[in-house]
């Protein structure tokens, strides 16, 4: 069954061309990262890195603890802003948007998913999937809905009326999941989603989030550190010294 979001996100108007040192052959890119460096102090976390994430994609970043993995996933999230460099989304350079407009953008095309959740430690499971809905304005009963729903698909339904702390971290993660993919996002950033996990929690966490991915449509940006958790994406690209190297398709 195809989950729809219950409310479609504006349009990006200003396409723009992309500029001529883009990663090549990936036509039809969502987003594309050119060039982007960024450094904190004297300390340089990407130098030149590129890539692009075609829909519905699911894309991991690889590399070692320190490599810039982290920093390259907030800078593709118009979180942090490079010092050189451009990210585009749909054609629009996310230098030219607003604060507001970018905060506006992240609840609705993107998704997040984090390590070690992050979940809201006073809400049920269900108010936390729904959470996302209602900061759009959703009504209550329409966003617990569709949050049930995302919490029966990622077979967590049976944990809606309890809190975080009430469950296992498996459960907790594919909690998580369902936050992240309720609102209908076109990308999912996913920070080592299965970190916290043993492996085989880590596994089903990930068997469902791709089913669900490939179900919504959406992309994922996964970054990790493990190749087992890169054997679950499309295709793998290596961070070193803040530089990518794509591997093409992994499988």
């Amino acid at each position: 069954m195809r989950i729809s979001p219950v409310e479609s996100a504006d349009e990006l108007a200003d396409h723009r061309a992309r500029p001529a040192e883009q990663p090549p052959a990936r036509p039809g890119a969502l987003l594309t990262a050119t060039g982007l460096v960024k450094n904190y102090g004297p300390t340089g976390a990407l130098d030149g890195a590129s890539l692009a994430v075609m829909p519905g994609e699911l894309l991991a970043v690889m590399g070692a603890s320190g490599s810039g993995k982290s920093t390259l996933l907030h800078c593709l999230a118009g979180i942090v802003r490079p010092d050189a460099g451009t990210v585009t989304y749909r054609g629009q350079d996310l230098a030219d948007l607003s604060d507001s407009r970018l905060s506006a953008l992240r609840r609705t095309d993107f998704g997040f998913l984090f390590q070690f959740g992050q979940l809201v430690p006073e809400l049920s499971c269900l108010e936390n999937v729904a959470l996302p809905l209602r900061l759009n304005g959703v009504r209550r009963r329409a966003a617990e809905a569709h949050a049930r729903t995302w919490l029966d698909q990622l077979e967590v339904g049976d944990s809606a009326a309890q809190r975080p702390g009430e469950i296992s971290g498996g459960q907790g993660q594919r909690v998580a999941v369902a936050r992240a993919l309720v609102t209908g996002p076109r990308v999912v950033f996913a920070d080592e989603p299965t970190g916290a996990l043993d492996s085989l929690n880590g596994e089903r966490v990930l068997r469902l989030l791709r089913a669900a991915v490939r179900e919504s449509g959406a992309a994922v940006v996964l970054v990790t550190h493990e190749p087992r958790v890169a054997a679950y994406t499309d295709r793998e690209v290596v961070l070193r010294d803040g530089r990518t190297d794509d591997r093409g398709s992994a499988r």
